[in-house]
């Protein structure tokens, strides 16, 4: 994945949320052109037809809308983009992306059934791309949530959400997953996402991938968006996103640790117009005064290069593995000063607000 980002110097990753001005005047039919089970032939009531059944009506619209001033210096609600929603709890809890309920002053839920409700943003997760959204409603189409450390390459795969706004709602595209664990770099944060080649258009942003059962395996994010580059969709682990969503769930936010250092990569550091003469491991620019990193002893102008057994040489990688651990716990940090190799302990705290 890396080399493929290389090679493509324009290429681009896109999240998959809508501007609404994108596309007007159609309307879906899909609702009126329903069939029962029992005229279908075998042959057509496949497992595509089973899983859409299943997971189809817990699948939702989601409509950021913000205040603007108008010509007229009035304050006007707009839609500022659609994107969409799983609902994962029968209580009225909808799993979308971060990049989906960013910004917005007023959220609109659109169930499958045509009912509307007024959300709320019950927390986000930016580091992860993901979102709770809760309405007043109970009894609502919950979806199965899968086992994604179970999914193979080549598998059937199955992306429902809403292409391009409302008027295509519930859209199912089909293909396979193409891969495992594919590690993108957005920012100075490394995600591990599916790759998939059913089609993920603008508006399918935190709608649901499924399997062949009808469970979902993940929750549709970004596509790599290039000159002659197609069928390259990426979703959000369920096993990753399951605890994310239980933490918004229930507090709000998501804890992580924090080591308290500003560092440096090759590539961070180019970025302020610095050359970094580093063969490994990460730069240690800044150390916060109350932070771990100085209780433990480290200092501006160290090379942290691990911590505890993995590997760390990049802010993404720090990033990385921070995340991973819990809060309170005590770490091994191997740096380098003036030339030596030294090991210190350090008790990680959450990360401030």
């Amino acid at each position: 994945m890396k080399s493929l980002l290389k090679k493509f110097t324009v290429l681009t990753v896109i999240c998959a949320a809508l501007s609404t001005s994108m596309i007007t005047g159609f309307h879906s039919t899909a609702a009126a052109n329903q069939t029962n089970d029992s005229e279908l032939s075998s042959n057509r009531n496949t497992y595509v037809v089973q899983a859409v059944k299943k997971v189809g009506p817990a699948v939702v619209g989601i409509s950021n809308k913000a205040y603007v001033r108008d010509n007229f210096d009035q304050k006007v609600l707009i839609e500022k983009g659609v994107g969409s929603g799983v609902i994962f709890n029968s209580n009225g809890y909808i799993a979308t992306n971060y990049h989906v309920v960013e910004g917005a002053q007023e959220i609109v839920v659109s169930l499958s059934d045509g009912r509307t409700f007024n959300g709320k943003v019950l927390g986000v997760d930016p580091a992860t791309d993901l979102a709770v959204v809760k309405v007043d409603a109970s009894g609502l189409p919950a979806a199965v949530l899968g086992d994604s450390s179970t999914i193979m390459a080549g598998e059937p795969a199955i992306a429902i959400g809403n292409p391009l706004g409302l008027e295509f709602s519930g859209s199912v595209t089909v293909g396979v997953i193409s891969a495992l664990n594919r590690t993108i770099e957005i920012g100075d944060r490394k995600f591990d996402l599916i790759q998939t080649d059913a089609a993920i258009n603008p508006g399918n942003s935190g709608g649901a991938l499924v399997n062949a059962d009808g469970q979902v395996i993940g929750i549709n994010s970004a596509k790599i968006s290039a000159d002659g580059i197609e069928g390259m969709g990426f979703s959000i682990p369920i096993n990753s996103a399951r605890p994310i969503l239980q933490s918004l769930m229930e507090n709000g936010k998501v804890v992580r640790s924090y080591l308290g250092v500003g560092v440096w990569d090759k590539n961070t550091a180019a970025r302020y117009g610095y050359s970094l003469q580093i063969d490994n491991g990460v730069y240690v620019v800044r150390v916060e005064d109350d932070g771990p990193a100085n209780q433990a002893g480290i200092k501006q102008g160290d090379i942290i290069t691990k911590i505890n057994d993995t590997a760390v040489n990049s802010v993404a990688d720090l990033r990385k593995v921070l995340d991973d651990i819990p809060v309170d716990t005590k770490v091994n940090v191997t740096i380098i000063r003036n030339n030596r190799t030294l090991s210190v302990t350090a008790v990680l705290k959450e990360i401030p607000n």
